[in-house]
């Protein structure tokens, strides 16, 4: 019996630390991938012009709204304020049961209209819509049953005026000169149908016009933990994978993407959690089964600022939400992996999804596990095991600094030297005390999903403070 259990407590070992190392590996290249991007794009700036102004096309901003009477005035303010010439703002009230709908009516001089909407997608019927032309941009607001973000999305897409369009969280703020950025791709390349923006929190900046005039860390520290992450984050995979058009998601609360392939390829699905990863997955289907030239792109300098949780619930619900999107996406496209047709997207993208992304909430906490049953039958080399644990942590905290640090200095934002302290001093526990809680949220998140069909999820708000 012995044998048995230290033959299957090597398998695990040997397959737990391939894992790691394999992961390690990854995000090393991914993160000195992306930091090179992010100094070749300074760099740029200093010896190049930028395009003209005159070089854009016409955008509509959809923001879809569920009961975010706390932020939606802030947030619309702010794309008022963009550095862009032709747009238009369209607010979706997805059957709010806060005053979302009546804050919008009556902060910006709103009207009710009659307007008929062409459903070019299916959506959940209209109950009222406004419109007001006191600014230098039209904003539409319809407010809607409800249907979930995807469908607000949808019902987005059918009143919008112009071939483009960005999805913004309501929560959110564009940076002023974000949407320019995130349409460069456009022109520069009439095969691109998406592309995605860069996400950092909001929390602790402080925001004129749409320019972070001062930036700390956030006071709270799970929300100073998830600027670590985040930047962690879009400064890996992304960056890595535009390189061959491998990315499959883009960030729900900043993209821009073609309305006529969206509509062409069904839309926004409102029966999964995850539209924002369930759409782009979509796009690649549809223009390569239908033969159409196509990319994908990330852009790391078309910033949208974001809330993030405070509250340790808050944030589990939020995982564990994304964990079901992703568990979605990834099933009703299951067709893909190892299928010669989607290239790189198969062997590469949907692997590292389904590796590093699904399972690995499950193979980090069965490591765990394995571990601690090895301790108990006394099987297994502590000071090893501790050292190799060590080197992980600090490895991983030391990418998670690379990728913050080379945020800050490339878009040109200054942190007191109390805040240095913090981030390093968290970047280490976000990697091994938040890491495995959240995954074993999301271990967790499948257990009961189908009784649950809360698409919009529940969080607590801050105002944000616009000056």
């Amino acid at each position: 019996m012995r044998d048995i259990v230290l033959s299957f407590l090597f398998v695990v070992e040997a397959f737990f630390i391939l894992y790691m190392i394999l992961y390690s590996s990854f995000l090393f290249l991914s993160v000195a991938v992306g930091s090179s991007d992010l100094y070749a794009l300074k760099r740029r700036k200093r010896l190049e012009n930028e395009l003209s102004n005159d070089y854009y096309v016409p955008v509509s901003i959809l923001v879809p709204a569920h009961n975010e009477e706390v932020t939606i005035e802030a947030t619309v303010r702010s794309l008022l304020a963009l550095d862009y010439k032709l747009y238009e703002i369209v607010v979706v009230d997805d059957g709010s049961t806060d005053r979302t709908t009546e804050l919008l009516r009556d902060a910006f001089q709103m009207w009710r209209i009659e307007r008929p909407i062409q459903r070019q997608i299916p959506c959940q019927p209209e109950e009222e819509v406004y419109e007001t032309r006191a600014y230098k941009v039209p904003i539409t607001l319809v407010r809607k049953k409800n249907g979930g973000k995807a469908d607000a999305l949808n019902m987005g897409i059918n009143v919008s005026s112009y071939p483009y369009f960005v999805c913004l969280d309501a929560d959110s703020v564009l940076q002023h000169d974000s949407l320019e950025k995130i349409v460069r791709p456009v022109l520069e390349d009439g095969s691109v149908v998406a592309v995605g923006g860069t996400v950092r929190p909001c929390n602790g900046a402080e925001i004129e016009n749409g320019r972070v005039i001062r930036y700390r860390m956030p006071r709270n520290l799970l929300a100073a933990m998830q600027v670590l992450e985040y930047d962690r984050s879009f400064l890996a995979s992304r960056i890595l994978f535009d390189r061959f058009n491998g990315n499959i998601i883009i960030s729900g609360a900043f993209g821009l993407f073609l309305k006529s392939v969206v509509i062409a390829a069904g839309g926004y699905d409102a029966a999964t959690m995850g539209e924002d990863m369930e759409l782009v997955v979509k796009l690649h289907v549809y223009c390569r089964e239908n033969g159409r030239a196509y990319r994908i792109r990330c852009v790391t300098d078309a910033v949208c600022w974001t809330q993030v949780p405070v509250r340790l619930g808050d944030l589990c619900r939020q995982r564990r939400r994304w964990h079901i999107g992703l568990f979605q996406s990834m099933t009703k496209y299951r067709n893909i992996l190892a299928n010669p047709k989607y290239g790189a997207v198969s062997f590469v993208s949907y692997f590292y999804f389904l590796l590093y992304e699904l399972f690995s909430p499950y193979i980090e906490v069965m490591g765990v596990l394995t571990t601690i049953l090895a301790f108990a039958v006394d099987l297994i080399n502590i000071p090893f095991m501790i050292v190799f644990l060590g080197i992980y942590v600090a490895y991983t905290a030391l990418l998670s600094l690379t990728a913050f640090f080379a945020r800050l200095h490339t878009v040109d934002l200054k942190l007191h030297f109390t805040d240095v302290l913090k981030a390093v001093g968290l970047c280490a526990i976000e990697v091994s005390l938040l890491r495995f809680i959240l995954a074993q949220v999301r271990m967790a998140a499948l257990i009961g999903y189908r009784r649950k069909k809360d698409t919009w999820g529940r969080m607590t708000r801050q105002r944000i403070e616009i000056k």
